[in-house]
């Protein structure tokens, strides 16, 4: 059983999460550049997110007539929170932060947490197109998030465990990616849907004028934004303990192993926002309820009958 890390690792958890942030949103504004011709260096593309973050630290805040401004306002300041405390149990290596014996039950929850603050952001704004976002994300969720934990718990099912690190120290001869591909597909498909990202980003399109966030501006459209970007890191980089052996492979130490997945799991969320077009609520709905929640469904049986023939060796 792995121990946490130190508690001053805390400290560097946040720092640590901005980074990565930082260098994804660079990626995908670099990707931006090159489609629309424009300078797609690596210096203008990692000036990109700090440019914008100063334009919406000095730009002024917009507030709609009777908004909930309270309500708003800890909406946005949940998501970058919420991101935080999901990256608690990610092994940046061989240790998380915090090695909690329900990891996977507690990353969920701080997902679940996704649901509530981009409604009441929504709701808060006091706007029809702000509140339409809002639901639509409800929506969304209400698709997504049944095959997104059928998933999950088919990883912990082949450790047998909820903790984290016992997930990653189950993968050591064969990463679940090769026994659970439908799972890991769910599960991308169900992070990229918990971020609105991609395909997913109904809720905040540009059909609604920018949906939940159509109000927002200055540092709480700023906080807001990072948070999302944040919590689709720490989605991303989940899949890396779950399915992809965590911080195992030859040659590299395991800190490196698990920087390099999870930029090659963000590359292809990043990529795939580009080649596919944003998904019909309905749409999506019915695929999911028809088709994912069968699917994991079935994974989640194969792999128990392969650990109950295992117990009974």
């Amino acid at each position: 059983m792995a121990d946490a890390l130190p508690l001053w690792s805390v400290v560097l958890l946040p720092v640590l999460l901005v980074v990565v942030t930082w260098a994804t949103v660079a990626f995908d504004a670099a990707l931006t550049a090159r489609a629309a011709g424009g300078p797609s260096g690596v210096g203008a593309a990692l000036a990109v997110p700090v440019r914008e973050t100063a334009r919406l630290l000095v730009g002024q805040r917009r507030r709609t007539v009777a908004a909930d401004v309270v309500l708003g306002r800890v909406g946005g300041a949940v998501l970058p929170v919420a991101a935080l405390l999901a990256a608690a149990v990610l092994p940046w290596g061989r240790l998380p932060v915090a090695d909690l014996d329900v990891g996977v039950v507690w990353f969920n929850a701080m997902e679940v947490l996704a649901w509530a603050a981009v409604w009441m952001v929504g709701w808060g704004s006091n706007s029809a197109l702000a509140l339409v976002g809002g639901y639509r994300f409800v929506a969304q969720g209400l698709a997504y998030e049944l095959p997104h934990m059928f998933a999950i718990i088919t990883a912990a099912l082949g450790a047998e465990s909820l903790r984290v690190t016992d997930i990653v120290d189950a993968q050591q001869d064969l990463w679940f990616v090769v026994i659970m591909p439908v799972a890991f597909v769910v599960y991308l498909l169900s992070a990229a849907a918990m971020t609105f990202w991609g395909p997913f980003d109904a809720p905040v399109s540009r059909d609604v004028a920018g949906g939940a966030a159509a109000e927002l501006s200055g540092i709480d459209r700023l906080v807001f934004a990072g948070g999302r970007w944040m919590l689709f890191v720490a989605a991303a980089a989940m899949a890396v303990p779950l399915f992809l052996g965590g911080g195992g492979g030859p040659w590299l130490p395991a800190w490196l192993w698990v920087a390099v997945k999870t930029a090659a799991v963000l590359a292809l969320l990043v990529w795939l926002r580009r080649k596919v077009p944003t998904l019909r609520m309905d749409r999506w709905t019915e695929f999911a309820w028809v088709v994912l929640i069968p699917a994991t469904i079935a994974q989640a049986l194969v792999v128990a009958i392969v650990v109950l023939q295992r117990g009974g060796m």
